[in-house]
């Protein structure tokens, strides 16, 4: 049995991607409210795992997550890229025209927003989960009102799906990261085989010295498939970089780590793991 906490309940995209990565192996959720409350359930409990949300294609970066993670003493153990297809659920009785209000995650309702604007005449009302708005109809039996959420939550719930594929764009994913306390992650990959990696580090604030670090990356033939910058709190105008690197030998890579790190300021591994195929 696999503990694996996740941001949600049951039905949401965060169970799905947890049970997709590990499919064929029996998991048992802790299920929790907001992202803050995962990180403090793995760090009280290094038993538990976790799938976290880290960027989506529309929405962009989950930059508080990135915060979060750096901040823990997590280490990324693999990753799993989720096609996100969200359908508009109510109560077995209720049909279209019965619908008066969509409750969903504001992301959720954001990336429907086409669709709802066919239905002027519903409210819409954003909660903290996609799911989670269809376990509350569920629970109160609140007729007329509908959950903009994936259809795998209605069977959970005894709900109906009135429509599927509701969202705008049809290319919409999102990419979960798979934590581990680091005395257990070896269990669950191992790090020699790996092809990618998620680091952070801060440089000197001179002109060119991002670029001079870049440029080591380049000649190491290690590939940057993302870099994300984020302020550092009371440094004016300095940053940290979140960046992505994959590469196809191990040692090759960890030279490029030991050949920047007379140009930074300071350095985290936060995980080396097998790239989602």
């Amino acid at each position: 049995m696999i503990n694996i906490a996740i941001q949600g309940v049951q039905g949401s995209f965060h169970d799905i991607a947890a049970h997709l990565y590990f499919a064929g192996q029996e998991i048992n959720l802790v299920c929790c409210d907001t992202f803050e409350q995962l990180f403090e359930v793995v760090k009280k409990n290094p038993e538990v795992l976790a799938v976290v949300a880290i960027e989506n294609t529309i929405a962009g970066s989950l930059l508080h997550n990135y915060e979060l993670l750096r901040d823990s003493n997590m280490t990324i153990v693999g990753e799993h890229k989720q096609h996100i297809e969200h359908s508009l659920l109510a109560l077995p009785d209720d049909d279209m025209t019965d619908i008066t209000e969509v409750n969903s995650h504001p992301v959720a309702l954001m990336q429907c927003r086409s669709f709802l604007q066919k239905h002027p005449g519903w409210k819409i009302v954003e909660t903290d989960d996609t799911a989670g708005a269809a376990a509350d109809i569920s629970k109160v039996q609140l007729k007329g009102r509908a959950a903009i959420c994936s259809k795998h939550a209605a069977p959970i719930y005894g709900m109906k799906v009135l429509e599927e594929a509701i969202e705008d764009n049809k290319h919409n994913f999102t990419r979960f990261l798979v934590l581990a306390d680091p005395y257990i992650a070896d269990n669950l990959r191992d790090k020699y085989r790996s092809n990618k990696s998620s680091i952070v580090f801060s440089v000197p604030h001179e002109s060119g010295s991002l670029s001079q670090v870049l440029s080591i990356f380049s000649f190491y033939h290690i590939n940057l498939t993302k870099i994300q910058s984020l302020p550092i709190i009371g440094h004016e105008w300095e940053y940290l970089f979140y960046v992505d690197l994959t590469y196809d030998n191990y040692s090759r890579y960890l030279q490029s780590i030991d050949a920047i790190r007379p140009l930074i300021r300071q350095i985290k591994i936060l995980g080396e793991y097998e790239a989602y195929k």
